[in-house]
């Protein structure tokens, strides 16, 4: 049966990239390391995808007894919510390759200073620095936005 854990908010499956001294934020080799690092995350999502489906149709019975329906029944709407927050990580994965593809990647959207590695390694779809990211919350926390 697929995880109906909550929807992993990164990658963990990659080997940290290896800085050398005086290279270049955001290289050619830096760029391939994230555009890896997001294909698999994408590919994990889109088999997981799948695994839903291919289970929810082999699993689907019409049982009798409504307790084990309603049980049934609940365990599909927390895999189909599941999924869809993956979707939403799918969208937002592709996002980022886009953002890879234009040269806009690891600079925060706010104020345009380097996100770095390994804040990028931690979230790979990260849009702002950690300061910016910090006073965003801040003020959603005084908003309630």
């Amino acid at each position: 049966m697929p995880s109906t854990e909550k929807v992993r908010e990164r990658f963990t499956n990659f080997t940290p990239y290896d800085i050398q001294s005086g290279e270049e934020y955001m290289n050619d080799a830096q760029l391939e390391h994230f555009r890896a690092i997001l294909l698999s995350w994408k590919q994990e999502l889109m088999e997981e995808v799948d695994r839903t489906m291919h289970h929810m149709q082999e699993d689907a019975a019409n049982y009798a007894d409504p307790s084990d329906r309603a049980t049934q029944e609940e365990e599909f709407s927390l895999e189909l919510r599941t999924r869809d927050r993956e979707r939403k990580l799918i969208k937002k994965i592709d996002q980022t390759l886009d953002r890879i593809d234009k040269g806009d990647y690891g600079f925060c959207d706010q104020c345009g200073v380097e996100i770095g590695i390994r804040r990028l390694e931690a979230r790979p779809t990260a849009t702002l620095c950690i300061d910016c990211k910090t006073l965003a919350e801040i003020r959603e926390k005084q908003t309630g936005i």
